[in-house]
């Protein structure tokens, strides 16, 4: 089978969410949080810095750890984890590493000669009298940071804006809209006066982002002469796009560019009918050797700590909107899967048990499936899977190119005793019949390859519950 590339399209054993995707010369590189498999708490390990060639997007490698939790001098315990970063070229030809400590409200900078690191600690960003930003009562607080140097000048994008507001620290903060300050070229010092970007639910009413308020995950990209800026809503799946003519704004609400459960697409409306197991969102759009493409994250483990990039191919129209596009497991690979090879059964964009689906921040009751893993985190044999697969669960994947595929092939473990059925959607391809087992055993049934590009689905008619590690269309 030719190389291809899946969604999540980094190794199944590796957690990172909050991308933020950047070219810097022949490669593009994805800075992101580097959450642990099955923790207990967001991003709770060091900063990896994972890239591909342009011209490559099946080709990615890791470039290793860039930067550690406990280079920042408020963090010398390591008792503070590295939330959301962002990086920019500045003015020196440097890049800079902008970053806050979890909920500390600070936001910290690293510098290094390479985009790939090994990046080290430069400052935190304040105002020319020195006082950090966000150290006083009143300013915004300081969380999620997007930087972009556009025109010789240095733009800083903050916010965080939970509802209800809570305060998190002893110095009150508001929590009213997302800000943007400018820098000077030390790519710390503030100038100048802060300006609003997007509303938060506090004040949003006649604004145009009514539903989609801003709640976190400040992202900022130039689109020709267009500025957009991208962020979580309160909602926590979705990433929305808003668009200026300056990166100071104003900004007007454009829509959402996409859902980690698909909700907004194909008549889905709320989380009582969405495609997957929900929780935050966090990413960025990136134009790669003349595509664009937008970087997200989806859930796993049963919790919201445990997250995974993902991408997918965007359209960016002449009006300058970007219509939502769905969750697939082929994003990057150019075109849909080769309806002929061996995949993994955590390539799935649609997972929900015979009752839907629920977030991942919910404790999960016995009757849902969940992708996890068998290994340690950072094992690179971990076996992920999907667990408890029970009777009327579906896992899906979109799509397969119909390469005339005559068998199906499952390797399933667990007490589950019936049949998986496959489809398209529409009509059933195939019946597999599974009986207990408690190691991983292969089943296989006849196969009916659809005469189009088709999405494929498995859904267990039986009794008990079984582990999916994979499948192969043969």
């Amino acid at each position: 089978m030719k190389k291809q590339v899946f969604n999540p399209f980094l190794p199944l054993w590796e957690y990172i969410p909050d991308g933020e995707p950047h070219v810097f010369g022949k490669r593009v590189y994805l800075f992101g949080s580097h959450d642990r498999a099955g923790g207990d708490a967001f991003c709770l390990n060091d900063y990896v810095c994972w890239s591909a060639p342009v011209n490559d997007l099946k080709d990615w490698r890791c470039e290793g750890v860039i930067y550690k939790k406990e280079q920042d001098p408020l963090n010398s315990d390591g008792s503070h984890t590295l939330f959301a970063p962002d990086v920019c070229r500045g003015a020196d030809g440097r890049y800079y590493l902008y970053y806050a400590l979890d909920f500390l409200s600070v936001i910290s900078v690293a510098v290094c000669d390479k985009p790939a690191g090994e990046y080290k600690f430069y400052g935190h960003v304040h105002f020319p009298d020195g006082h950090v930003l966000s150290s006083r009562a009143g300013e915004p607080y300081a969380f999620d940071p997007a930087i972009l140097r556009d025109e010789g000048k240095n733009y800083l994008y903050i916010g965080y804006c939970p509802y209800p507001p809570r305060h998190l620290m002893d110095i009150p903060k508001t929590y009213t809209y997302a800000w943007v300050y400018r820098l000077a070229d030390d790519m710390l010092t503030i100038t100048g006066e802060p300006q609003m970007v997007a509303p938060s639910f506090s004040n949003s009413a006649g604004t145009g982002f009514e539903g989609h308020e801003f709640f976190e995950a400040s992202s900022i990209r130039r689109v020709g002469d267009r500025y957009y800026f991208i962020w979580s809503s309160y909602y926590g799946h979705e990433l929305c796009y808003a668009t200026s003519d300056s990166p100071e704004g104003p900004f007007t609400f454009g829509g959402t560019i996409i859902s980690n459960g698909d909700i907004g697409i194909d008549g889905i409306k709320d989380e009582s009918d969405c495609n997957n197991y929900i929780g935050n969102n966090h990413g960025s759009i990136e134009n790669i050797n003349g595509k664009w493409y937008v970087f997200y994250h989806r859930h796993t483990n049963r919790r919201s700590f445990s997250r995974q990039a993902c991408a997918e191919p965007i359209k960016i129209l002449p009006d300058g909107s970007i219509p939502q596009v769905e969750m697939t497991s082929c994003g990057l690979n150019g075109g849909p899967l080769s309806g002929r090879g061996l995949y993994p059964a955590t390539i799935a964009c649609v997972l929900k048990s015979r009752s839907g689906t629920m977030r991942g921040e919910v404790p999960f009751r016995g009757i849902h499936p969940y992708i996890t893993q068998d290994g340690e985190d950072g094992e690179t044999e971990a076996y992920q899977h999907i667990a408890n697969f029970r009777r009327c669960a579906v896992c899906g994947y979109k799509y397969f190119s119909p390469d005339g595929a005559k068998t199906v092939e499952v390797t399933v473990r667990g007490s589950g005793r019936g049949k998986l059925i496959a489809s398209d959607g529409m009509n059933n391809l195939a019946s597999v019949e599974i009986s207990p087992s408690q190691s991983w055993t292969a089943f296989s049934a006849p196969f009916k390859t659809p005469a189009e590009q088709f999405a494929l689905y498995f859904m267990f008619i039986g009794d008990g519950a079984i582990d999916f590690l994979k499948f192969e269309l043969k």
